[in-house]
């Protein structure tokens, strides 16, 4: 019958210099490895999840242990290039109830959540958010979410995928903190697109005032008669909000039928969530983009760091992190390279890359030689008819006007695409650095990235 699947493809490529971490980023490839995935009760459904299957959800992942929708239109009718179109033109709605909500309440929410945070705390207004970080002791990002103040006395972090609920916990295990730390029944949808504010309008009435709702600005408000809190924050670069419904195992339906039925005259579309788009916008993905092994520096989230001093980026006292992510400053500012690699933007050749890349697609210098990066994040670009990627290589020493790190504009590359996007087998693609954004967003902090 002959062999159907080369299991030799599936090794890790060790060649990468990885040398300051103690697990390297290559076990995260997961590859076309051809198994029967085993689900068990250790992953669990959302309240949404029968409502993405009925809107046509054919693939999914699993994210934060909960499944995620990952595809609605197949790649015959057209793939995920369909969903993009819609958000580029139209307006979209996302099952993301994989961003578990952590509640931090009580009369040391603010103290608490200061110090677990890199950025202060202490500036956030009642019903309004930010994107913030988590660091552990040795300045490695544990987490990136959205966290909103619902009140004086409560935060939720908006999780990326990882256990920060149970991090929380931790943290306050010797009850230092007056403050109680739990998930809660509250599962957001995201709505994103040119056309959201006005599916917001339909949805809420004069509940909110949306023409002059801040970026990352909350209100409480009723869809389908519900209680939620609404955002004006999205994952997508493109306008957009967060509906995050609250006792959402009891009303899942009430909400998610009234967005479907309001928003048939604005061409609402349901589709997974818009990777395509959060990749021109420079948006990380903790997980693919980053983890705890990656200090803020080196992708790109210096900017998030309170640091001793004067200047806009001190300000707080403490927090976890904060004596070893100050001598990484220390170090840079002096010269000295303290990580290995850099995260940085690509434009590179090679057909249309229209799909989830399931690996880390190597990074080699112009002359060839061996891996000495890899690819992150990776998609076709339609506006530029050109591949875009994020991916790590050596970092050079080279700063921005801010003092933070930033490869260098104009550096060339090598990438090692698969074969089904390489112009000639075998032979890697030419790439070459560029600034991220690669697309500015609708709101210019969606994420702030580092230019200059």
């Amino acid at each position: 019958m002959g062999q159907e699947f080369d299991y030799d493809k599936i090794k890790h490529i060790t060649s990468v210099d990885q040398s300051d971490r103690l697990v390297p980023y290559n076990l995260r490839q997961s590859g076309p490895t051809k198994v029967e995935m085993l689900i068990s009760t250790r992953v669990r459904k959302s309240p949404y999840w029968h409502l993405s299957m009925k809107a046509g959800c054919w693939r999914a992942t699993v994210y934060n242990r909960i499944y995620h929708p990952r595809g609605y239109v197949k790649p015959e009718d057209g793939g995920a290039m369909v969903e993009y179109e819609a958000i580029k033109n139209h307006v979209t709605m996302w099952n993301v109830a994989v961003e578990r909500q952590i509640s931090v309440k009580g009369p040391d929410a603010e103290k608490f959540v200061d110090y677990v945070i890199t950025r202060d705390a202490t500036k956030i207004s009642p019903m309004r958010g930010r994107y913030v970080i988590l660091c552990n002791s040795y300045g490695g990002v544990l987490n990136d979410p959205i966290l909103l103040r619902i009140s004086e006395d409560e935060f939720w972090f908006s999780l990326s995928d990882s256990d920060i609920g149970l991090y929380l916990q931790g943290v306050n295990c010797d009850n230092r903190f007056n403050v109680e730390i739990h998930e809660i029944d509250v599962s957001p949808v995201q709505i994103q697109g040119p056309k959201s504010k006005d599916l917001m309008k339909d949805l809420c009435g004069d509940e909110v005032d949306f023409d002059n709702m801040p970026f990352y600005g909350l209100a409480e408000a009723s869809v389908g008669g519900r209680k939620c809190v609404i955002s004006q924050t999205g994952f997508s670069g493109e306008a957009g909000y967060e509906i995050y419904l609250r006792n959402s195992t009891l009303y899942a339906e009430d909400i998610w039928n009234t967005v479907l039925d309001k928003g048939k005259k604005h061409n609402l579309m349901v589709i997974a969530p818009a990777h395509h788009r959060r990749i021109q916008a420079g948006i990380l993905s903790w997980g693919q983009d980053m983890d705890q092994q990656h200090n803020p520096f080196q992708c790109n989230l210096g900017y998030q760091v309170s640091l001793s001093g004067k200047g806009k980026w001190n300000k707080k006292t403490d927090y976890i992190g904060k004596r070893v992510l100050e001598e990484m400053k220390s170090d840079l500012q002096n010269g000295k390279k303290p990580y290995k690699l850099q995260l940085v933007g690509f434009e590179l050749g090679g057909k249309p890359i229209e799909e989830y890349s399931p690996d880390f697609w190597l990074i080699s210098s112009k002359d060839r030689g061996d891996p000495i990066g890899f690819v992150t994040s990776p998609w076709y670009h339609p506006e530029k008819k050109q591949n875009i990627a994020m991916g790590y290589v050596p970092f050079d020493g080279n700063l921005n006007k801010n003092g933070f790190p930033k490869g260098k504009i104009g550096s060339e590359y090598k990438i090692h695409l698969p074969e089904k996007y390489s112009d000639v087998p075998n032979k890697p693609v030419d790439a070459v650095v560029v600034d991220v954004p690669f697309t500015d967003s609708y709101n210019p902090n969606t994420r702030e990235v580092v230019k200059g």
